[in-house]
């Protein structure tokens, strides 16, 4: 391994993973810096539900071997009701498919360096010109990533990024074998991505179930650590207990077993980026952060992100300029419009959501069904005539508290 690249990348999840393909594929030499070692990755970063769309496996050529189940719907529950949703999906088998990203770098000649802790920027005349890692290893480039999710120690250390404690959402999962996965009274979740709205099991936030096959599914919650989940929550109940209070109350897990080193935690945070780049430098994927808000769905924006990222790289170094922040701007206009569009107005109405009581997701349920799929389409899209339409006088309470709380919204973003 030499030490001088044109890009170096800290991080080998998604974002860093994609954006290390497709700089590679361009011809650049790439160094990817991963804290895990290579026998054991990605045992501490294998953190995500693994939930996306056909659109995101054609779009970045990821193969079928990496799915452990491809899904037909997506299923919202409420306490008592659900309601079902057409929708092509697919359950990713996490590691393997962070692993596939890694092989497929490598064979297109980016570099890995695995147990390589990065700690700080190396700075010259004001600008970021290489990271250090592992104490006193230095490695250069002309342009230098970091895509090491809330972590951030080169865009914190470089002020680009400043992830506020009041959004950071956390989230625990289990596989588990012994499902009932068709019990009657709730929704066949065969072949599904399921996602419940209850504040008893999730308080400011979600819980859910995504099927990988026969009797076995993904089990999880996670919820964001602020004044929506305070409102709900029970005293001393961590994430920890909520699942198990789910898993004891919900007949469909009354068999089920957990399937041994099958537990995953992680963290993301949910707000409006302020700063993305800097000179000769971006931070992509869950740094920014770039997970949707509203849903969850993190792969693919990651995948996106990091896409972006090496369009940004490449229009700078092809040309033979100066990664400056001038230069660089590229990767933000392309994130607003490509990756995050209606972020704010997504922000803003994850935060009415979770504002809801459990009785108005009950009422939700049956909003959803009597709209017809445009209208609801339109609505998850930030369309402000279709997200009325799932509004009656009833909610005025529901939206003058929504309201007072939108005036501190600097706070909330």
């Amino acid at each position: 391994m030499n030490n001088r690249y044109d890009v170096v990348i800290a991080g080998a999840g998604p974002a860093g993973g994609q954006c290390a393909r497709d700089l590679v594929a361009r011809g650049y030499d790439v160094v990817v810096l991963e804290t895990e070692s290579e026998d054991e990755f990605p045992r501490q970063s294998n953190k995500s539900t693994a939930g996306t769309f056909p659109s995101m496996m054609a779009s970045f050529g990821i193969p079928d071997d990496v799915v452990m189940q491809y899904t037909d719907s997506v299923v919202l529950e409420s306490p008592t009701d659900h309601y079902v949703q057409e929708q092509p999906g697919a359950v990713l088998e996490f590691a393997d498919f962070k692993r596939f990203l890694v092989e497929d770098g490598r064979d297109g000649g980016a570099e890995y360096l695995f147990d390589a802790r990065v700690t700080a920027p190396i700075m010259e005349n004001g600008e970021i010109v290489g990271v250090r890692y592992n104490g006193d290893e230095e490695v250069y480039g002309d342009i230098v990533i970091d895509a090491t999710g809330p972590s951030a120690p080169l865009a914190k250390k470089l002020d680009v990024v400043d992830l506020k404690r009041e959004n950071h959402a956390i989230g625990i999962e289990y596989e588990f074998e012994g499902i009932d996965i068709d019990r009657p009274g709730f929704a066949d979740l065969n072949d599904a991505m399921m996602l419940r709205l209850d504040h008893e099991i999730a308080p400011g936030g979600y819980s859910w179930v995504f099927h990988t096959g026969e009797d076995t599914a993904k089990v999880g919650l996670c919820y964001l650590q602020n004044e929506h989940h305070s409102r709900y929550a029970k005293d001393g109940h961590t994430v920890d207990d909520y699942l198990e209070h789910w898993l004891e109350t919900d007949p469909r897990f009354a068999n089920a077993e957990r399937l041994e080193g099958k537990q995953h935690r992680g963290s993301a945070h949910l707000q409006l980026p302020e700063r993305m780049h800097t000179d000769r430098f971006m931070a992509i994927g869950d740094t920014v952060p770039t997970v949707d808000p509203l849903w969850g769905e993190g792969i693919n924006k990651c995948m996106q992100s990091g896409r972006v990222a090496a369009v940004a790289v490449d229009s700078c170094l092809k040309h033979g300029l100066e990664p400056t922040a001038e230069n660089l701007e590229v990767y933000d206009t392309l994130w607003h419009r490509d990756v995050a569009p209606n972020q704010r107005k997504r922000l803003l109405m994850t935060q009415l959501l979770y504002l809801a009581p459990n009785e108005r997701y009950d009422q939700f349920m049956a909003d959803l069904h009597r709209l017809d799929e445009e209208t609801l389409a339109a609505a998850n899209n930030g369309n402000i005539l279709a997200l009325a339409k799932l509004f009656d006088i009833d909610d005025a309470p529901l939206l003058a508290r929504f309201a007072k709380q939108h005036l501190k919204l600097d706070q909330f973003l």
